[in-house]
């Protein structure tokens, strides 16, 4: 569940998210203040509780991001003592590896009907140092699944007719190291919203700047990125990649033997849905 999964922005661009966010839905839980010097490594990870959402069945579900304070570090945290969720099974399937910078409404967990005021904690350590999360089903911090899907934009009403694109991946059947593999999404889309025309050239044969991603956007776009897994992934491109007959397909590379999860972000240029893959990688013929 990422912003277009992406989702990282700049420093000032959190900033202004929390301002915006806080004053209509959750209170996202950041560090109160945005060190001015960016560390490129050796920070910690903010887990963040985005809101809650109602469940058809009337349950709930707590819905949670984080920050990662490095720029360029990307850090593995297995599910257990330093990546934990309480109370219950510390592993309640949140991220194990973290991008650099703000990731949001990146996973959520499901409470039952009576879970009234109980806290879910989520908590991580990383470099040495502790961070926690605390969801509550407070009525300020309720958020919808529209609101989720336009990545916390505000300006697209419930009644509009824009459907998300529906997203599958197709199962990989084996992987080795160091071996590429090809990922495959199977993306649909109602064809909503319309791709608007080029705004005509300005006098001094300029093209005028658009003022927005949807009229700045070029068909389906899917991003591909890691969500579980023991060391980084090597994919055939970070950059967002096009829908070509209902697929976007890409390579990906894997340096350790293990189990990855790796995601499908797919937007229409207004509205973003995910899904992912489990991979289980083994070591090639002849290594150790």
């Amino acid at each position: 569940m990422r912003d277009s999964r992406g989702s990282i922005i700049s420093a000032f661009a959190v900033c202004t998210f929390i301002a915006g966010f806080a004053s209509t839905h959750a209170q996202v839980q950041l560090p109160t203040a945005i060190p001015q010097t960016h560390f490129s490594s050796g920070q910690d990870i903010v887990p963040v509780y985005e809101g809650w959402v109602r469940n058809p069945d009337g349950t709930f579900a707590f819905v949670f991001g984080y920050f990662n304070r490095n720029w360029k570090e990307e850090l593995a945290i297995p599910a257990g003592p330093d990546n934990k969720l309480e109370p219950g099974a510390p592993d309640r399937g949140q991220p194990t590896y973290f991008l650099p910078r703000r990731q949001a409404w990146m996973f959520r967990v499901q409470v039952p009907k009576d879970w009234g005021q109980q806290e879910l904690v989520w908590t991580i350590t990383a470099h040495g140092h502790t961070e926690k999360a605390y969801a509550q089903l407070s009525p300020d911090e309720e958020i919808t699944e529209r609101f989720i899907m336009t990545g916390g934009n505000l300006t697209l009403g419930e009644d509009d007719p824009n459907q998300p694109p529906s997203v599958s991946i197709v199962q990989v059947s084996s992987a080795t190291v160091g071996n590429p593999v090809t990922l495959t999404a199977l993306v649909a889309d109602d064809g909503l919203p319309k791709p608007r025309a080029a705004r005509p050239q300005r006098p001094d044969g300029v093209p005028q700047a658009q003022t927005n991603s949807v009229e700045g956007r070029s068909g389906l776009l899917v991003t591909w990125s890691e969500y579980r897994g023991p060391t980084k992934v090597i994919f055939g491109t970070e950059d967002p990649i096009a829908v070509t007959n209902g697929r976007a397909v890409t390579a990906a590379r894997f340096a350790a033997p293990g189990t990855y999860v790796l995601e499908a972000d797919a937007t229409d240029g207004a509205l973003q849905t995910s899904a992912q893959v489990s991979i289980t990688v083994k070591t090639g013929a002849g290594e150790r």
